[in-house]
């Protein structure tokens, strides 16, 4: 006879919990990075060429300014003109070149290679970016200056996000005054807290010799950073309105040469550095973004590089920042169906928030763009956790609830799979027919219960009657008991006492060794 005594059927459940608590095999996990999306398609195929065919006129007749004079050298050594007006133009021939020579697919790398990423076709990605210059104080309700501390912790804490698959730099270390020193300190500082890929922006042209001896110290030599550079650059090359940022494109020049994947990053604001309507904002970010594709391959035919029109909405009434509107998700969509035409590896900026704490509001922003930019197929969501106020803010804990959003919104990529087994008519058979009259128990319920089904590790689906009984946990104080604990051990990536000795001896770094 079957021992049912309570202490028999007590160890049963706490072994099954155990269970269920631990790291699932990467076979098993019903999510996962780079997962296709690409089934949303807000722009039909007669607007995509619409589009399309606008940038090529706009880099033809309008062309862009302030080319520093190498890139003119560049440019025009592969085609574009310069007219009197001191503006480059692209010939739409010079451009469908270049796209065809471009890279198609690419590898962003991490330090450890379970955390490569490979940008090809509707493959999706979720990572965290910006330049917020304050940190959201979750329980002082406040917002104070943000440091280098608060920028390696952020890294330190994505690095045990699973759903957080790469770690752009979020912040700004307003304690670093010198920007060399913040440079190679943001660089330091992202590095040792993550081993997933990183990316980081670059000041002057003037510092980018000691930002690339930093990598190569890292790296283990020249020959370990090229063969997989772990480090992209995050470049703003344009100003929008149409027209190059100088020392970044001195910067992008320098970063091509040295093996560094690169961002091509636009980032006008619908009404006030580009168009206000929807589609203008595409027109202007994707022509902008194809200069930069004439400009990498001009230097690097195949250089790994990332099209990244990053439009933002703009709230016409008042002119602040919407990144949380219905519109920015529009905007990001839309760019990821242009991402698919031109079938070049493309990011955009989605799942940032106009609230400024982790509120519902902070809630729904987040989620409707981040759902959006995955079911478009963007091969890489930036800005996905963590940030708020319009971008001015960032939040350890909502970076750790992001995770749990993230996740969710990753299940509705993968969508719904149907076969014979999913179509569960023998499970309806065997239940209905003489069986127990549901599915619980079911060996098909028990065996898909971890492939099918993504659990929050943070989100409450208890009854009213156990969340009282639970002392009614808050989320807020969950993610902060949980921001305690991860920064409580000693960071995965952090480097071997030999090399930090030798990056402490050869740059001045502020973090504690």
């Amino acid at each position: 006879m079957t021992d049912q005594s309570p202490s028999r059927r007590a160890g049963g459940r706490a072994a099954r919990r155990a269970a269920r608590a631990a790291p699932l095999d990467e076979t098993v996990r019903p999510i996962r990075p780079g997962m296709a999306g690409g089934v949303y398609r807000p722009l039909d195929e007669a607007s995509v060429r619409r589009i399309h065919a606008a940038a090529l006129t706009a880099l033809e007749e309008i062309g862009l300014a302030d080319a520093p004079a190498s890139g003119v050298e560049i440019l025009t050594g592969a085609g574009a003109t310069l007219g009197t007006d001191g503006r480059l133009r692209f010939p739409p021939a010079l451009v469908e070149d270049m796209l065809a020579i471009a890279a198609h697919e690419i590898t962003l790398y991490g330090r450890d290679p379970r955390h490569d990423l490979h940008l090809k076709d509707t493959a999706v990605h979720y990572g965290t970016a910006g330049a917020a210059v304050n940190m959201v104080d979750v329980e002082g309700r406040a917002y104070r200056p943000s440091t280098l501390q608060d920028l390696h912790d952020a890294a330190r804490i994505a690095d045990r996000l699973d759903n957080i698959h790469f770690v752009q730099r979020p912040m700004v270390a307003r304690d670093v005054e010198d920007n060399r020193e913040m440079d190679l300190n943001t660089l330091y500082a992202c590095c040792s807290g993550t081993t997933k890929h990183v990316g980081t922006s670059f000041t002057e042209p003037a510092f980018m010799p000691d930002m690339v001896d930093l990598v190569h110290l890292i790296a283990g030599g020249e020959p370990a950073w090229r063969a997989r550079p772990f480090v992209s650059n995050t470049n703003c090359f344009v100003v929008p309105p149409m027209k190059f940022a100088t020392e970044a494109c001195q910067v992008l020049e320098y970063c091509v040469r040295a093996g560094m994947p690169v961002l091509l990053l636009s980032a006008g604001m619908a009404g006030a550095t580009a168009p206000s309507t929807v589609a203008g904002a595409i027109v202007q970010a994707v022509a902008e973004c194809l200069a930069g594709v004439v400009y990498v391959n001009a230097i690097a035919p195949g250089h790994p590089a990332v099209f990244g029109t990053w439009p933002f909405g703009l709230d016409l009434r008042t002119g602040a920042m919407t990144v949380g509107s219905g519109e920015q998700a529009l905007l990001t969509a839309g760019c990821a169906q242009m991402h698919r035409f031109y079938g070049l590896p493309g990011g955009a900026a989605a799942g940032a928030s106009d609230a400024k704490l982790p509120d519902m509001q902070a809630g729904w922003e987040q989620m409707c763009s981040n759902v959006m930019a995955g079911l478009a197929g963007l091969n890489m969501v930036y800005e996905a956790a963590g940030m708020h106020a319009s971008l001015l803010g960032f939040c350890h804990e909502s970076l750790i609830l992001g995770d749990d959003l993230i996740g969710q919104a990753m299940r509705c990529l993968r969508g719904i799979e149907v076969d014979d087994e999913t179509l569960a008519l023998d499970q309806m058979r065997e239940v209905c027919l003489g069986g127990p009259g549901h599915y619980l128990g079911t060996g098909q319920t028990l065996a898909r219960m971890q492939a099918d089904h993504v659990y929050p590790a943070l989100g409450d689906r208890t009854s009213p009657k156990e969340w009282e009984e639970n002392d009614k946990p808050d989320l807020i104080a969950k993610a902060v008991a949980r921001k305690e604990a991860l920064l409580a051990e000693p960071a995965a990536a952090r480097f071997e006492p030999a090399l930090d000795l030798a990056i402490r001896r050869r740059f001045r770094i502020h973090l504690p060794a």
